[in-house]
């Protein structure tokens, strides 16, 4: 089956199985890894991409019920050389450890912000449902979401970085 596509608006085309999920296309036949295989069962979030703007669990998602989606990975989130505001909070109170969760997790939030821009604590602690990190205290990452609007004064301040 042939599946057309714009992923991070690029014009793509898949030729294969139509069960295939987008996970898997998008990381083996487009080499967009930075979409991550983890569970496999739509359990953890790490694979998080959009599809027509919304958060969806590419490991979930066969490929051929998108034709003509677009598709928006962790690559396309924001231009080359840059980062979005969820990106950049995350840098600045240094959440990200192993970095298995970081991409769907930024997909998620991301998402979550464009549809609440104005969030309360707790509805950020409701969007990060879907999403299941380690390695990270997740009031770190509140605290970094929640300084993207500057919506609260954050009890926790950025973490230093360790150099060596």
């Amino acid at each position: 089956m042939t599946v057309n596509l714009a992923i991070n608006g690029d014009a793509s085309t898949y030729e294969g199985d139509p069960r295939t999920s987008l996970l898997d296309v998008l990381r083996n036949h487009f080499r967009l890894t930075g979409t991550k295989a983890v569970c496999g069962e739509g359990f953890c979030g790490a694979c998080t991409v959009h599809v027509n703007g919304k958060p969806i669990m590419a490991c979930l998602q066969p490929i051929g019920v998108l034709d003509g989606a677009e598709v928006t990975t962790i690559e396309g989130i924001a231009p080359l050389d840059e980062l979005n505001a969820v990106q950049q909070a995350f840098e600045d109170f240094d959440v990200v450890q192993c970095g298995m969760c970081f991409p769907g997790m930024v997909m998620s939030l991301s998402a979550f912000l464009k549809e609440n821009p104005n969030p309360e604590r707790d509805e950020v602690k409701s969007a990060m449902t879907g999403n299941i990190c380690r390695c990270t205290g997740y009031e770190r990452i509140i605290d970094a979401l929640m300084s993207v609007q500057g919506l609260e004064q954050v009890s926790s301040q950025k973490s230093e970085k360790v150099t060596s």
